[in-house]
C-alpha cells in the first residue's frame, strides 16, 4: 500500500520503527498489557500493520491477516483515544477494503462494542454470523465488507 494522503490524514503501511509509537496509542497496551504490546511488534515486523497518521502523529492502526478461510480480516482496528469520532476508523477500514488481496474481507466484535458496530454499519459491512464462548457472556458479531470487484490480488503490495 502506497501512502495515502486523506485530507491531513495519511493512510500508509508501518514498518519496525512505527511499533514504539503504535503500542503508545493502544489503550490495552498502555494499560500494562505487555502481551499486546509485544503483538503490536510482531505485527510491525510481519508486515501487517497500516497506520494512519496526522500532523500530531500516528492516530491509528489497522491489522490485516488472510488466515480466517483464506480470506482477509481485520484482526485489530485501534484508533488513539484522543481521536475517536474524527473518522480515524473509518479511513482505515476503507484503506484495508481497497487493498485487500481477497474477494472477501471479514472482521469481528464483542456484541457489547456497540460503537466499533456503528463504524462497521456506516463504513458499508454486514453482520454475517454470532458465535457464543470467545469471551464469556459477550457473544462475538461478525461482519463481512466484499472488496471491490476486480481488484482482489494475492502477493505482495506493488512498490
Amino acid at each position: 500500500m502506497d501512502a495515502v494522503d486523506l485530507g491531513h490524514l495519511v493512510v500508509r503501511r508501518a514498518g519496525e520503527s512505527d511499533a514504539d509509537a503504535l503500542v503508545g496509542i493502544d489503550s490495552v497496551a498502555t494499560a500494562g498489557d505487555a502481551e499486546r504490546a509485544a503483538t503490536v511488534r510482531r505485527w510491525c515486523r510481519q508486515g501487517l500493520v497500516v497506520v494512519a497518521e496526522g500532523a500530531s502523529g500516528l492516530l491509528g492502526y489497522c491489522v490485516v491477516e488472510y488466515t480466517f478461510f483464506e480470506q482477509g480480516f481485520v484482526t485489530m482496528l485501534m484508533v488513539a483515544p484522543s481521536a475517536r469520532g474524527r473518522s480515524v476508523g473509518r479511513r482505515l477500514l476503507d484503506a484495508v477494503a481497497a487493498s485487500c488481496e481477497t474477494p472477501k474481507l471479514f472482521t469481528s466484535t464483542n456484541v457489547s462494542n456497540q460503537p466499533m458496530q456503528r463504524l462497521l454499519h456506516r463504513a458499508g459491512w454486514s453482520p454475517v454470523g454470532l458465535v457464543h464462548g470467545l469471551d464469556e457472556g459477550d457473544p462475538e458479531l461478525f461482519f463481512l465488507r466484499p472488496t471491490p470487484s476486480g481488484t482482489a490480488r494475492r502477493g505482495p503490495d506493488p512498490q
